[in-house]
């Protein structure tokens, strides 16, 4: 009766280390996928930045050919994201796109938010909201595109 004990004692032990051990390699796992987004967002934010440099000038060109249609100061919008909704606040000094500011976004995944930020950059030097979606984080970036354009209305002269 002794051996029996000893065998099941050993036997729930045993298990308890692979299930342990599993676990380490969930984490592990996690901490890999994370790694490659964060890498997949630092060469999405190289790719625009690099291609949106032609673009932009276009984009400047035609806004020094007429006037702006924005008013000067800070305005919001809000749009659906992934998760749920997504507060922008635009600022606009002389007539263009200063700055784009995530206010709130409480329900979106931080992974997937994270990646759309890369498309605000790319609003500020094409000084529109229609610029592409980040591939991965189509349904956030597009909720960032649709609350920056909800703000430039309001901004609208």
């Amino acid at each position: 009766m002794r051996g029996f004990w000893i065998k099941t004692v050993s036997l729930l032990g045993v298990v308890c280390v692979l299930a342990g051990y599993d676990k380490v390699l969930a984490a592990r796992e996690k901490d890999e996928e994370i790694a490659r987004l964060n890498a997949r967002v630092e060469a999405m934010e190289e790719f625009l930045c690099s291609n949106m440099g032609t673009q932009a000038e276009e984009e400047t060109e035609k806004e020094t050919k007429m006037d702006s249609i924005y008013a000067d100061g800070e305005w919001e919008g809000e749009a659906q994201g992934f998760g749920g909704p997504v507060s922008v606040k635009v600022t606009v000094e002389g007539g263009k796109l200063a700055q784009i500011e995530v206010l709130s976004a409480e329900k979106e995944d931080q992974t997937y938010l994270s990646m759309a930020e890369a498309i605000l950059p790319a609003m500020r030097q094409a000084q529109s909201p229609e610029v592409d979606t980040i591939s991965g984080a189509t349904f956030s970036s597009q909720g960032l595109k649709d609350a920056v354009m909800q703000a430039l209305e309001k901004a609208e002269k």
